[in-house]
């Protein structure tokens, strides 16, 4: 058996292709995130991969609807969404495949795509 800490992870992302992790993977990522209230995320999508949000505690805005404890949004390739912490809060996300360079700022479809 082997022990990590998510201390030593960089911004929570634990599995997936990057260093240091618990498991490499080019199929998924998936890390623990905690945010502090204000935080915000700019726009932005994803060409490839899917993401996958469970808000593990406190409450949330993205695209303008609120969030908390429990829900779980799913953001497909090509939506587009901010990120807004309306209270100290932390998230478990999934994103299907581990797409490298695969975060587009902004809102799809603005830079003539």
């Amino acid at each position: 058996m082997k022990m990590d800490n998510l201390n030593s992870m960089i911004r929570g992302w634990f599995v997936g292709d990057f260093e240091p992790n618990v498991l490499k993977s080019d199929q998924v990522e998936v890390g623990v995130k905690s945010y502090k209230k204000g935080d915000y995320e700019e726009r932005h999508y994803h060409k490839i991969a899917t993401e996958i949000t469970v808000i593990t505690k406190g409450k949330v805005k993205m695209n303008g609807v609120i969030y908390g404890e429990g829900d779980i949004i799913t953001i497909a390739p090509f939506e587009d969404t901010d990120f807004e912490a309306l209270e100290d809060s932390q998230n478990v996300v999934v994103k299907i495949p581990a797409a490298k360079n695969d975060k587009y700022l902004g809102k799809y479809g603005e830079n003539n795509e």
